[in-house]
Parts: C-alpha cells; structure tokens; sequence
C-alpha cells in the first residue's frame, strides 16, 4: 500500500529539496577571492628591491614571500613594500633542508630552530603573517616515527616567538617523504593544539602521492594558511602552469568550499619581465582571473 501525501507535506519537501539545490549550486558557482604572489628569488632583475616590486606590481602580482635568513635588506624591502602597495606576505625558512628539525644531531637541530626563529622575527619586521616551514625529512637516517618526534619538539619551541611576533608556523608538504597523506598533515598540526601552527599545502607537490589536490584541501578546512603550486604531470614530470595534471576547477570549488580567500604564490624558475609576464598570464588563466 502506497502512503499518500498531502499538499503540506509534498509542499515543505519539495521547497525544502529546491533550497538544498540552490545553496549547492552556490557554493560549486562561488570562486575564491585569490591574490597572486611570487616568491622573491623569482624576481631576477637587477636594482633595488623597489624597481622589483614595481616590475610584479605592473605584471599584476599583489605580494611575494621572502627568505630567511638572507643577505636582503629588510629596511630598503619594508620600504620597497610601502612605496609599491606589495604585500609580504610570507616569509621562508631557507635553511629547513638543510639544518632540518629532525636532524639526529641536537647540534643541528638548535641551528634549524633557531632559523625558525629568526624567521618569526623576519617575518613580524615585513609584515608577514606566516613562516613555511618544512618540518624535517625522512631518509636512510631518520625513520618517519623520529622524524615526528624530533620535528615536533622543536616546532613546540618555536611556538611562544610566533605567539609573541603575531606570526603562525605553516607546515608544508614537499617531496621529504613526509606528511604525504591529508590525514597525516592534519595529525601533525591538531597536535600542537595552538592557532599559531597551520598548514602550508602545495597543489603540485602532492599529485606524486595519489590524493587529488582538491580533496586534500577539503580535509584541511580553515587549517589551511596559504598555497602555492608549479605544474606537475605523472608522464612528464615538472611542466610550466597549466600543463600539468592539477584539476584546477576541482582545486578552485574546494577553495571556495573551505571560504579560502587569501594567497595563491607561484613556485617556479623565475626570469625578467617577459619571463614573469608568462607567469602570470599562466596563473590567471588556471585561477580563472
């Protein structure tokens, strides 16, 4: 026997049916609000870092992420900043590779902290709200198990500087053998407990292990601080923006998704005006702008 349904009901159901569908429809035609950015080294003109800044500016590039530590002048850059309207908006830690948390020296391991520092301290001169960190790395050397301890403990140290300069600690995902799955990445950043840890994540870097980037976005949520990206492909290996295997439209909803509104940084080989134009051109297209 077939229940019958009276106008109320079929009235609620159907209304309530067409509002699901509208906030879906939504949410998959919203687009992230995305700011495009560099990393400084990407920048090879010569001159001062004002006529720098000014060469991304005019190519359409809002900010770039600096080095640390490095030879740059940080007083000329946070005037170069002000002059030019470009954000700094990340600082990295250069030396993460080499003097690496995980490090089964503690010798080693004090220097790579003391980098992290230095880098929160940077990063609170430029105005910056975030360091990308590379936690450490696992190799014939350090198992996976020490390589988490290890990095934790020192990551642990550095959380009172970036408490006191404002600055968060945002863990990337690179090809360190590392955090290479979404559930891992997020383990590693809810154990610190602490607003000041997030996560870093690399739409290219991470195709290699088999998660679709938009799914890795999805998981991370608001854990998610920044992202950058390349263009990787699985048959061809690294390849310029556009022309590798990144679903951008699936990247773009997942974005939108998780209310991301923030930085999209290229990674690649920089170059001079054309060279960055190219860049651009090619960021704009994959972030639909």
């Amino acid at each position: 026997m077939i229940p019958r349904i009276d106008r109320r009901t079929f009235l609620g159901s159907t209304l309530a049916t067409a509002a699901a569908c509208a906030a879906g429809a939504a949410a998959v035609d919203k687009k992230p609000k995305l700011k495009l950015a560099v990393k400084y080294d990407m920048i090879q003109i010569d001159g001062p870092i004002e006529k720098k800044f000014e060469l991304i500016q005019a190519l359409g590039f809002q900010g770039v992420e600096m080095n640390s530590p490095s030879n740059i002048d940080k007083d000329e850059a946070v005037k170069a900043r002000d002059k030019t309207g470009i954000v700094i908006h990340g600082v990295i830690d250069s030396v993460h590779w080499k003097q690496t948390l995980s490090d089964p020296d503690e010798k080693v391991r004090a220097k790579g902290l003391a980098a992290l520092q230095g880098a929160l301290e940077d990063a609170k001169i430029y105005g910056a709200d975030t360091v990308l960190l590379v936690p450490g790395v696992v190799n014939k050397d350090v198992t996976y198990e020490q390589c988490w301890q290890r990095s934790s403990a020192e990551v642990r140290k550095a959380i009172p500087t970036a408490e006191k300069n404002n600055v968060k600690i945002a863990i990337e995902v690179v090809w360190n053998n590392f955090l290479t799955t979404p559930e891992q990445l997020i383990d590693y950043v809810d154990q610190f407990k602490s607003p000041y840890v997030g996560a870093y994540f690399d739409c290219s870097n991470m195709i290699k292990y088999g998660v679709k980037s938009g799914d890795w976005i999805r998981k991370l949520g608001k854990r998610m601080l920044k992202f950058d990206f390349k263009g990787y492909s699985k048959s061809k290996g690294w390849v310029p923006i556009g022309e590798g295997d990144e679903d951008w439209p699936d990247i773009l909803q997942a974005l939108a998704e998780i209310g991301y509104n923030g930085w999209a940084t290229a990674e690649v080989k920089g170059g001079g005006r054309e060279r960055l134009h190219e860049i651009a051109q090619r960021m704009k297209r994959v972030l639909q702008q």
